[in-house]
């Protein structure tokens, strides 16, 4: 997610990882500079963000005592927890999806409301209470792995009717982004999208009941309930 999120931004920023040549790699394609350490960070970066597993907190954090504004991508830790590591601090947390690489995002935020601009440059930012963070991760912070399992499959129904795989990818992207487009432009009223290209009897009414008949409503209920608990 740091990674998507710096090649979103797209400036120069400072870097730092455990040892496994990440920070070097992304200071080389966006610009910057790889530092030695996270104290280091803390005397010279304006932001800190945070974007290692939840489990290192309490070390990280006692190297970045100092920290004056934190930006937090860690999944289930809250601010109640980072607050009590890095007392000095203003944090925002947020959960980005891996769409902010290219500007088109959704970054679900709580906290301090200092990097919402920041944040705003890469996509869309909307603010939650802290309670509904999980419950907004199993929405949007899954989205691109959803949406790239259904185009798959899309792609490949489309070339079992006999639609090269190639022409059938160029429909599938291309639908999926003129949907969405059409659904934003309306403001989502999905039922009237539905309607306009669903006559009685035909083609669209007989795929939308396979679809409902193969359980895709609750497939996507029991998708966010396994999402929402695996973070608590």
């Amino acid at each position: 997610m740091a990674r998507a999120l710096a090649i979103g931004l797209d400036e120069p920023a400072l870097f730092t990882d455990g040892g496994s040549g990440r920070a070097a790699a992304l200071a080389a394609h966006v610009g910057g500079e790889a530092v030695e350490s996270n104290r280091e960070l803390v005397e010279r970066a304006d932001v800190i963000v945070l974007a290692h597993k939840p489990a290192q907190l309490a070390t990280i954090a006692a190297e970045l005592l100092g920290a004056k504004v934190v930006l937090s991508l860690l999944g289930g830790v809250t601010i109640e927890q980072l607050e009590a590591v890095l007392p000095e601090a203003a944090i925002t947390r947020a959960m980005p999806n891996t769409a902010v690489e290219v500007g088109k995002g959704v970054t679900c935020v709580c906290g301090a409301e200092g990097l919402d601009s920041l944040l705003e440059r890469v996509g869309r930012v909307v603010r939650l209470p802290e309670r509904l963070m999980d419950a907004a991760t199993a929405v949007s912070g899954v989205a691109p792995a959803y949406v790239a399992l259904i185009a798959e499959a899309w792609v490949d129904a489309a070339v079992g009717q006999g639609i090269p795989a190639s022409q059938a990818a160029e429909l599938v992207c291309a639908s999926l982004a003129g949907a969405a487009a059409l659904l934003e432009e309306r403001g989502m009223d999905t039922l009237g999208v539905r309607r306009e290209v669903t006559s009685p009897g035909g083609m669209t009414a007989r795929g939308l009941r396979v679809l409902e008949r193969s359980g895709l409503r609750a497939a996507f209920s029991d998708a966010a309930a396994a999402v929402v608990g695996s973070a608590k």
